[in-house]
């Protein structure tokens, strides 16, 4: 590689987003991977994603409108913490109309899965079925 000056391509460093190892509560799939949606807010699906940066890493957690693939809303910061969604769930639910029949779907993350997050869910978004979903 050197005598022909081929540089490799640098891999970014991995950084997983989901902890799964957990005690808490997960509850059935209901969404069984069908992700589209025929109406809007029907379905929507938060998940954390990570941007690095000069300073270290930048935590994005969203919250996606299955119909259209819209971002609703989103939240930043330096650590991922169940405060980083519940903040992203907390402005999705301020900038939409109506919270009635929503199917929220996320993975199995400790963040998601925790009692203040399933808590918000359940008094926010009064579902004819609430579910904390597994992708």
């Amino acid at each position: 590689m050197q005598k022909n000056s081929i540089q490799p391509k640098s891999c970014r460093k991995y950084r997983a987003t989901t902890n799964s190892k957990h005690s808490l509560l997960v509850a059935e799939n209901i969404l069984n991977r069908d992700f589209k949606a025929s109406r809007p807010i029907q379905k929507i699906f938060g998940d954390i994603t990570y941007i690095p940066t000069d300073e270290g890493w930048l935590y994005l957690a969203g919250v996606l409108n299955l119909c259209g693939d819209k971002i609703v809303d989103v939240s930043m910061g330096g650590r991922m913490t169940k405060e980083l969604v519940i903040a992203a769930l907390q402005d999705a639910i301020q900038h939409t109309k109506t919270t009635q029949g929503y199917i929220l779907h996320s993975d199995k993350g400790c963040q998601y899965c925790s009692l203040d997050y399933q808590a918000l869910a359940r008094e926010q978004m009064t579902y004819n079925k609430f579910r904390k979903l597994i992708s």
